[in-house]
């Protein structure tokens, strides 16, 4: 008997998991300050707490690439929704450091579960017209944070408990629990053309998807680092914080909606050097603005990232097929786990950068008891609000790099296709 496989309905429920998994990622981001004051934990130690869920991400999204195959994308979703379940409940339940440490571990194996099987996934569905599919499956990324942003604002607005907050993962949760439950899944890209896990680990060595693997190191850590700590650092800009966070993910989720256009126009690489340019100038630009200000160098970052994810998962895909599920998940778990490494690096560079610009004779430890009503507390957010542009301008120079390593796979590929023809 012959089963029926419904590319919309998977597809749907591909995009209700990565709404859960980036509410995750927006109410986590939301929460920071509080979690800073009510576990009296410095910012390097909430840089731990965020990187566990990345590289959390990176071990589950590697070896979900390996068992995609063997155990089944079903089987690895169900693992997916317990994670999400119990990691949510436990981080509600988190009274320190090291039960939101373990809770948060537990958010990252999920979600990296569901990059692992969603991924492979669209590809094999949607195998001539993976970039723009990815792409747009990737809009709810940043539509996720969107969500997750306004209900930490609007909770907090109304004086609602963070353990509400992060209740509210479990309708996305629930939901896509559901939907994949009742659907029949495809063999991967990988199994239906034929091609051996022999030649597949062969293709990850070709020195194309090896160049791309490090790139994927910058790319990750420009757009999920920032995105982490972007409402913590510039906080003292005038703005709502989070409401800064929540702009540039929308943009985000505008630019993704309408990637194949550019997809035909430029060309995946056309795209990604794009990305590139646009998120060193709008980083740079922090530095020069205040108030309201901020939402132009906000634009131009969010139109920069957006991107950046979907497209390299799309280039790879598409330029290294045999690569297959494999490819995708060490792509996804490279990028994952250098965030885990450069968020406490951004953290402490942060925290050492604040009490640089306060005058001498304080503590790091007693900067977090300062308050509203402290004699330094408009000395704290002017060495905050100055600290966070440093940093910021600092993790710049990783697009600059990429800029220059993108132009130099585009002139390659463009003389390969000249000496063919």
């Amino acid at each position: 008997m012959e089963t029926h496989i419904n590319p919309n309905k998977l597809f749907f429920a591909s995009c209700i998991a990565i709404i859960a998994t980036a509410m995750t990622f927006a109410i986590r981001a939301g929460l920071e300050k509080e979690y800073c004051h009510v576990f009296s934990l410095n910012h390097e130690q909430i840089g731990y707490v965020l990187g566990t869920a990345f590289w959390g991400f990176t071990l589950s999204i590697i070896f979900g690439g390996f068992l995609c195959d063997l155990l089944g994308m079903k089987r690895l979703l169900a693992i997916a929704f317990a994670g999400h379940v119990l990691g949510i409940i436990l981080t509600i339940l988190s009274d320190g450091f090291w039960s939101l440490f373990y809770s948060t571990l537990l958010i990252g194996i999920a979600n990296g579960m569901i990059e692992a099987v969603c991924n492979p996934l669209v590809s094999t569905l949607y195998k001539n017209d993976k970039t723009t599919k990815l792409n747009r499956l990737h809009v709810w990324f940043p539509g996720g944070i969107v969500i997750g942003g306004l209900i930490v604002f609007f909770f907090k607005s109304w004086g609602i408990a963070k353990e509400y907050q992060l209740a509210t993962i479990l309708i996305p949760t629930f939901m896509y629990g559901i939907l994949f439950f009742k659907e029949h899944f495809p063999a991967t890209e990988r199994v239906d053309s034929g091609i051996s896990f022999k030649q597949m680990f062969q293709a990850c060595l070709n020195p194309l998807f090896i160049v791309m693997l490090f790139c994927m190191l910058l790319t990750a850590s420009t757009e999920f680092g920032t995105n982490q700590w972007i409402s913590n650092f510039l906080g003292s800009l005038g703005v709502k914080d989070i409401l800064l966070l929540v702009y540039i993910n929308l943009l985000m989720a505008i630019g993704r909606t309408f990637a194949g256009g550019f997809v035909h126009t430029l060309s995946p690489i056309g795209m990604l050097i794009f990305s590139a340019v646009f998120s060193a100038i709008g980083l740079l630009m922090f530095g020069y603005v205040e108030g309201y200000w901020a939402f132009l160098p906000a634009t131009i970052f969010a139109f920069g990232i957006c991107f950046f994810w979907p497209t390299m998962l799309g280039f790879v895909s598409e330029n290294l097929p045999k690569t297959g599920a494999l490819g995708i998940s060490l792509m996804g778990g490279a990028g994952m786990l250098s965030v885990s490494f450069v968020l406490p690096f951004m953290g402490k560079l942060y925290d050492s950068k604040t009490l640089a610009h306060m005058p001498a004779g304080h503590a790091l430890e007693a900067l977090h008891t300062i308050n509203e009503s402290h004699a330094d507390n408009a000395r704290l957010k002017t060495a905050q609000l100055i600290a966070g542009i440093e940093t910021l301008q600092l993790v710049a120079l990783l697009p600059v790099i990429l800029t220059v390593v993108f132009t130099g796979i585009y002139l390659a590929k463009r003389k390969l296709r000249n000496n063919k023809s």
